[in-house]
């Protein structure tokens, strides 16, 4: 599990493990508290730095939770989390033997005229460079012969707890919908690592919210931080 730290991350961790699975969770930085899951192995893995092989080596699959924040400063240059990352996480499953990939891309790569023209506006001005990185990590995903991958198209990522009544279509979310939950996308992932559904291909996972949690001024908030 790559990207562990982060939120969705976070959320699929706890849902391998209340599906059964041990789980190997890779952080940038080791957390201050690992929990006391013997089930749980916290790792520290630079993916743009580091040979990964031994840190997936004997692994049935590989989920990555890698993503960037939305901070002004991060955006106008993102790290290549979703390019390079997600290269040198393919050369290590690779070297590994390992087949299952499982990876965050969004809905907005391929359909940008989702949700509001005061959504549409701000959000695809803001992320248009990590989109970017987004569209080529697929395109480099579909050139890896020996990966079995699946790239999850989300919507925009909000928190709450799981739910059991997400949607997925192929290739880009309901044109009425705008959020997915952190929490259903890592259940979804961890789905996709143990039934290979929806292999080489690019599910789009989206949930009909209250009306507060699309609203201007929460997707504004969440924008710049606030």
């Amino acid at each position: 599990m790559f990207g562990a730290s982060g939120a969705t991350g976070r959320a699929a961790v706890a849902a391998a493990r209340k599906r059964g699975h041990t789980v190997r969770a890779m952080h940038h930085t080791l957390p201050d508290d690992e929990g006391d899951d013997p089930q749980v192995t916290h790792l520290q893995a630079d993916v743009l730095a580091d040979d990964l092989s031994d840190r997936v080596r004997g692994v049935d699959a590989v989920i990555s939770c890698l993503g960037v924040g939305n901070d002004p400063q991060t955006l106008l240059s993102p790290p290549p989390l979703y390019t390079e990352g997600t290269e040198a996480i393919c050369d290590a499953m690779e070297s590994a033997d390992v087949k299952r990939l499982i990876v965050i891309s969004a809905s907005f790569v391929e359909a940008q005229d989702r949700g509001p023209i005061w959504f549409k506006l701000p959000a695809m001005t803001s992320l248009h460079l990590v989109f970017e990185q987004m569209a080529e990590m697929e395109r480099n995903l579909k050139q890896r012969e020996g990966i079995e991958w699946t790239a999850v198209r989300a919507g925009w990522l909000m928190e709450g707890a799981a739910t059991d009544d997400y949607v997925v279509q192929a290739n880009v979310i309901p044109e009425d919908l705008i959020r997915t939950r952190h929490a259903d996308l890592a259940d979804f992932m961890v789905r996709l690592a143990e039934d290979n559904d929806w292999l080489r291909a690019t599910p789009a996972i989206a949930r009909k919210e209250p009306p507060e949690a699309s609203s201007p001024e929460a997707v504004l908030k969440e924008m710049t931080g606030g």
